[in-house]
């Protein structure tokens, strides 16, 4: 016998035994998300997955990240990535019959979203605080560059843009003298990516505050902020000890030996030593030298930093003598941290990835899994829509 409870807006199966299964965390939740690129098409497809019904208005051309390359069977890798599991139906929200399904859907949505160009939902004849008013359950959420206040509120913003205005550039990369040549992005839409999950984070705490007052709320949030919050600890050194960080390409700026080192067959190991209980492991297994861990130049965490160009030396020469598999051997039996130095081609291999398979608009695509488990499971929508895919079917329900 199986029995369904619902509590508000969430909805379980109970067996006879008493075991609760989660079947879809957000069902009966509507989502109406204006957006394009990445950040907020993070959060809409992570609210999908829990089972929301998420809505995407596309410009006529769609969402420009269709198009950001054709590598995935002909589609987009980010956009195969963000946005499985909603429906789309483009709209040319400057004509009033187009606008007006739009308003029609967010009269009985509970999320809107939109990641627009500063200032243009308003220029639609939208206002935030006034959908708040007539709908005071409706959670809106606006993902912004730089915010919806301050000097730099209307500046154009995209990932790497953010990365160079919050620092981040100029900590990633190697050492150099010409300092523009040693600075790097992050391999990935960082600013992006932590924008979305901050505003997922933010969604989904005011869907429990709702669930107790009814009321919804506005969410902002800013690629700036949400990447200058993981700026903090750079942030505060330098404010409260005038502690300038320095690029240090793949080694820690503060603890060593704690960087990468090539090994005899030409692959590389990233080597972590936290404390003074490894660092004498790593001598004795790793580097088969007990003395070294008792040295003078070495004794502590601070004259290795002080002495690390010597230090690194010695590890280098004693590394080009053995394969990476021969010095991740002598790690284990030290209990010393390491990670192999992975290219992307390794990594798709890489034995620790679990995989999901979704329907794209050209094909299967195979993909690395959410990050999350559920006992045991990935819980993810599956298809990712074409281009006004469910547009008609849209405009006859929300008419």
């Amino acid at each position: 016998m199986i029995y369904i409870f619902f509590n508000s807006n969430y909805a379980f199966k109970q067996t006879f035994k008493g075991r609760i299964v989660m079947t879809k965390d957000l069902e009966g939740i509507l989502v109406v998300s204006i957006e394009q690129a990445v950040a907020a098409p993070y959060l809409s497809s992570r609210l999908a997955d829990a089972g929301a019904r998420v809505i995407k208005i596309e410009r006529p051309e769609g969402d420009f990240a269709r198009n950001y390359d054709t590598l995935v069977n002909g589609d987009s890798a980010y956009f195969v990535w963000l946005n499985r599991g909603k429906e789309s139906i483009s709209l040319n929200l400057k004509d009033k019959n187009e606008l007006q399904v739009l308003k029609n859907i967010i009269k009985k949505s509970d999320i809107l979203i939109q990641n627009l160009a500063p200032g243009a939902f308003e220029r639609l004849g939208l206002s935030i605080d006034d959908l708040r008013d007539e709908f005071p359950s409706l959670i809106t959420c606006s993902i912004t560059g730089f915010g919806e206040k301050g000097p730099y509120m209307k500046q154009k913003a995209y990932d790497m843009l953010i990365q160079a205005e919050t620092g981040l550039t100029d900590l990633t990369g190697v050492p150099e003298n010409d300092i523009e040549k040693g600075r790097a992005r992050v391999g990935v839409s960082v600013c992006d990516i932590s924008a979305g999950m901050t505003a997922l984070n933010a969604v989904l705490q005011a869907l429990i505050a709702r669930n107790n007052s009814n009321k919804g709320r506005h969410i902002s949030v800013s690629l700036f902020s949400a990447l200058s919050d993981w700026m903090n600890v750079p942030y505060l050194q330098y404010v409260y000890s005038k502690k300038e960080p320095k690029r240090c390409g793949i080694r820690h700026p503060t603890i060593t030996p704690y960087a990468s080192f090539r090994c005899g067959d030409n692959l590389e190991i990233l080597i972590g030593i936290q404390n003074e209980r490894e660092w004498i492991n790593f001598c004795k297994y790793v580097l088969d030298n007990e003395e070294l861990a008792c040295d003078k130049l070495y004794s502590s965490n601070s004259l290795r930093v002080k002495n690390n160009e010597n230090l690194e030396k010695i590890i280098n020469e004693k590394f080009l003598n053995f394969s990476r598999e021969e010095i991740i051997k002598k790690c284990n039996l030290g209990g010393i941290a390491f990670g192999r130095i992975s290219n992307i081609k390794q990594f798709s291999k890489h034995p620790q990835n679990q995989f999901i398979e979704i329907d794209a608009p050209n094909g299967k695509v195979k993909m690395v899994a959410p990050g999350a488990e559920h006992n045991g499971k990935h819980l993810f929508a599956k298809k990712v829509p074409k281009i006004n895919e469910n547009g008609n079917s849209i405009r006859k329900e929300f008419k």
